[in-house]
């Protein structure tokens, strides 16, 4: 199955499959020979947009940080300097890797993105992000560090993580006015499940913008993928805490209606979930795989086109 099919990122010029492979499993749940694997899958098929950050996988005793971006930086080193152009890496800067190394200062912005640019053993960034927002520094001075960035060739364009509408809306207003690189992307908290905090605010500020959308968690840390139907299938997972949480009448509601639409359109939930994005406007759901079959499954989901009356009922289902 190839992708065909490319989005803009915003007006930065660069064009991405509607999907973006989520790397925070290199190196945590994925070993290095498996994660070869799966890269080299993603881009025969077509799949040319990576997601990783600095800080992914600190989070596991025994690890520093910066192990997704080195396991694809050793990918890319043993595929060859060709395999470079064929992929769109985005990666993420401000979360903690260490004492004093963490937010989104300019001195630090430029210390942590020659650390990705060594660790990913390239000599650009595709897009850039602030990993959240950080209200200790000015947004003037974060913006400036970003486009010094970008007007150095180190970074193509740059995108935000985690920001609330006021200050999304904040910061492309400096950038408009102080002639800076502006933010080109969103990636925020969305999926069928979680609706909310994306839907009140955020969506209307990337229209009116043409900010692209990149959500993560798009199958609801795997809830979505209708794998979790009771507690017992929730505590055999390490991502089943969060799963545990939405087997309320609400979420059971949606994985019904998942399970109908899948069942309709020969398909399954996780690639129904990640369709309904795509037809709500995104440009590309972030989605992680383990394994082979897994990433087949959603490259599925990028060929999926759900008809207007399956989007109403899920949106009925997760209202």
């Amino acid at each position: 199955m190839f992708i065909e099919s490319r989005r803009p990122l915003g007006r930065s010029g660069i064009t991405v499959a509607p999907l973006a492979f989520g790397g925070n499993v290199f190196g945590w749940t994925v070993d290095e020979r498996r994660s070869f694997e799966l890269l080299d899958t993603c881009v025969e098929s077509g799949l040319n947009f990576l997601d990783t950050a600095d800080a992914y996988s600190r989070w596991v005793p025994g690890h520093s940080g910066g192990e997704s971006e080195s396991i694809i930086g050793r990918w890319l080193a043993a595929r060859g300097p060709a395999m470079r152009a064929r992929i769109v890496i985005a990666t993420k800067v401000g979360l903690e890797m260490g004492p004093g190394e963490r937010g989104l200062s300019r001195a630090y912005i430029l210390r942590a993105v020659d650390r990705s640019l060594q660790r990913l053993q390239t000599d650009y960034i595709d897009l850039y992000q602030p990993h959240r927002d950080d209200p200790a520094t000015p947004l003037e001075e974060t913006l400036g560090a970003l486009d010094e960035l970008v007007r150095a060739g180190k970074v193509r364009a740059i995108g935000a993580s985690n920001y609330g509408a006021s200050r999304l809306e904040e910061a492309l207003r400096i950038s408009r006015e102080a002639g800076l690189a502006r933010f080109e992307s969103l990636q925020p908290h969305y999926n069928l499940y979680d609706r909310a905090g994306f839907e009140s605010e955020l969506a209307a500020v990337c229209r009116r913008e043409g900010l692209a959308v990149i959500p993560y968690y798009a199958l609801a840390s795997g809830f979505l993928t209708g794998k979790y139907r009771t507690e017992a299938d929730a505590a055999k997972s390490v991502r089943g805490a969060r799963a545990k949480a939405m087997l309320d009448a609400r979420g059971l509601r949606i994985l019904a209606a998942l399970d109908a639409a899948a069942a309709a359109s020969g398909s399954t939930p996780a690639q129904v979930a990640l369709a309904w994005l795509l037809a709500r406007g995104v440009t590309a759901p972030i989605a992680s795989a383990t394994s082979l079959a897994q990433l087949g499954e959603l490259l599925g989901a990028a060929r999926l086109q759900l008809d207007g009356p399956t989007v109403a009922t899920l949106d009925a289902a997760s209202s």
